[in-house]
């Protein structure tokens, strides 16, 4: 039939054309643990997901040992994650003393060289070892009341409101996961709230209650998205109009040194 040989044409034209440039999006391959690519999305994201970027720089020999270190008896990427997750969790204790928000400062390697860190640091460090270990990541940002914030911090920040807390999304088994390393598990003993766990199937986002139940603990504001790496100049401006005592710093300003240890 006329009718059907024009669809045929029509189809065959449009498909050349569309498929022209192949993209990617990743799947887990369930049986092999390997990460494939199939031609389902017009930009190939998942590669930007798996890639090594200047924050997420786990082509650098340390990040990448890292990783091995952490995941060399495991079988599974699920088991990867909840390793790498764990380790850097509770092998870098949080520090929200020493902000460093200079480039350099904020790279997973950099973090490596020392024993503590924050939030965006330690979101950086378990993405950028989840992509080593062939795991998709991304980053998360978010504003969140902290209710138990202590009167120490609320002096230097001037509210109890942090801004930009980073988290990691790891992908699973075709999800997106929420995953927040900040609070080693000993520190949230001290705190009275228990110590969140990732269990590489749901969300892992800061408690809402203390252990008790009764009394509130964390709040979420606002959500900025996800990004493939850390959105430099957005963290600088919005940490800028959150904390306005940053801009009589002259050296974080211009971005001289935008380092602050808080004695």
């Amino acid at each position: 039939h006329p009718f059907f040989v024009v669809i045929f044409y029509w189809l065959k034209n449009f498909t050349r054309k569309t498929m022209k440039t192949p993209t990617f999006v990743a799947r887990k391959k369930r049986k092999t643990n390997q990460v494939i690519f199939y031609p389902f999305l017009k930009h190939n994201l998942m590669e930007n997901y798996l890639k090594s970027t200047y924050f997420l720089d786990y082509e650098q020999e340390k990040v990448a040992a890292f990783a091995k270190k952490h995941t060399e008896t495991c079988t599974t990427l699920r088991e990867k994650a909840i390793a790498l997750y764990n380790a850097v969790r509770d092998g870098f204790y949080y520090n929200p003393y020493d902000l460093n928000f200079n480039k350099e400062g904020l790279k997973a390697s950099d973090l490596l060289n020392r024993k503590h860190g924050y939030c965006i640091e330690k979101a950086v460090l378990l993405a950028a070892s989840a992509r080593a270990a062939n795991i998709p990541s991304r980053l998360s940002f978010y504003d969140v009341k902290n209710h138990i914030a202590t009167d120490r911090l609320c002096a230097i920040l001037g509210t109890n409101v942090l801004v930009f807390h980073g988290a990691a999304e790891l992908y699973l088994d075709g999800e997106w996961l929420k995953t927040t390393p900040a609070f080693n598990a000993s520190l949230c003993e001290k705190l009275g709230v228990a110590s969140l766990e990732f269990d590489g199937f749901h969300d892992s986002i800061f408690q809402e209650y203390d252990a008790s139940g009764d009394k509130q603990f964390m709040e979420y504001l606002h959500d900025y998205g996800s990004f493939d790496d850390v959105p430099y100049d957005l963290l600088i401006e919005t940490t800028l109009n959150a904390y306005p005592q940053f801009l009589e710093n002259e050296e974080f300003k211009s971005g001289k040194n935008r380092h602050f240890i808080f004695t």
